[in-house]
């Protein structure tokens, strides 16, 4: 198996792509504030968002190891196995995922379909095993290959130091710095990356997620707590806008969604970016004069519905 330098590939993932874009609309700049989005969503159509800074570090760690590819794990709808799949396809290594569901096959929906005609190998296993499969260490064997073990959303440290170069393409000067909220490795690579001025406000998909002990028990993991200590109180958690729960939607976020892109021309996802984007206009008299960057994460893509 042949790999290549990740610098030479980078060009099939552009992050050239990701601008920042001012919305310059009444209903967003409300108090003279100015809103700038930050475009991860057009990275890639696949590997868009925070999937590909997810990713790009554990790549470059299956081709310094030799690795003949990686094992990872997500649910039937997961826009993170559709990343692993694509990015492993287009890095010529092999991928295996631990589907959540026994009941489930590749032909169950849209998206574990196309991730079955990336390459990727899909095994579907009772919900009690994938919680204890899950737990996996940084490298399986099988067959005699190594295979570096991804988790679920890309939630690692190489996560975490893919995520901290989101802020470094822009001026990285916002008081306030907006984003959904999933496993919190984006939020704690843009909580460690901004200005010690920067507010933090993360907006988590999960109904009932303990956003504050997440963040602070994933960067324990990865080693490291003194960042976090050193920056949780700029973390503001507003965890009222998840529409009843993770992948939950109603009429109201769908038309703001559908609002949102005919002002705006930005198209959001119900799972994530629209629920955050929803929150942060909901709290936005709060602010006055205050520069705000929304981190667009993805998941736009055909497969969500």
């Amino acid at each position: 198996r042949i790999h290549f330098p990740l610098f030479i590939l980078m060009s099939e993932i552009n992050i050239s792509n990701s601008i920042v874009q001012e919305i310059n609309q009444p209903l967003f700049n409300k108090g003279a504030n100015n809103l700038f989005i930050k475009r991860d969503d057009l990275i890639h159509p696949f590997v868009s968002g925070n999937k590909w800074r997810k990713l790009k570090y554990n790549v470059e760690e299956i081709q310094l190891n030799q690795c003949a590819g990686c094992i990872t794990f997500g649910g039937a709808y997961s826009n993170h196995l559709l990343a692993v799949a694509s990015a492993a396809q287009q890095f010529n290594i092999k991928s295996i995922a631990y589907v959540r569901g026994e009941e489930l096959n590749e032909n169950s929906n849209l998206l574990l379909r196309k991730c079955s005609q990336l390459g990727m190998e899909l095994r579907f296993i009772s919900r009690s095993s994938y919680f204890e499969k899950k737990q996996s260490s940084t490298f399986l064997y099988e067959n005699e290959l190594k295979y570096l073990v991804i988790p679920e959303g890309g939630a690692n440290g190489n996560g975490i130091k893919g995520c901290e170069e989101i802020l470094k393409e822009t001026t990285n000067d916002f008081d306030v710095i907006c984003l959904s909220q999933g496993t919190c490795t984006t939020s704690l690579g843009i909580l460690f990356s901004s200005p010690i001025t920067s507010e933090i406000w993360v907006f988590p998909a999960l109904k009932g997620f303990d956003s504050f002990n997440e963040m602070k028990s994933l960067s324990e993991r990865c080693g490291r707590s003194e960042d976090f200590q050193l920056h949780q109180h700029r973390i503001r958690t507003l965890d009222q806008f998840h529409f009843g729960g993770y992948a939950q939607k109603d009429e109201t976020l769908m038309e703001f969604i559908f609002n949102f892109q005919i002002q705006s021309g930005i198209q959001l996802d119900a799972v994530y970016t629209g629920k955050a984007m929803y929150g942060l206009l909901h709290h936005l008299n709060e602010l006055q004069n205050k520069r705000i960057l929304f981190i667009h994460t993805g998941g736009v893509n055909e497969f969500n519905n």
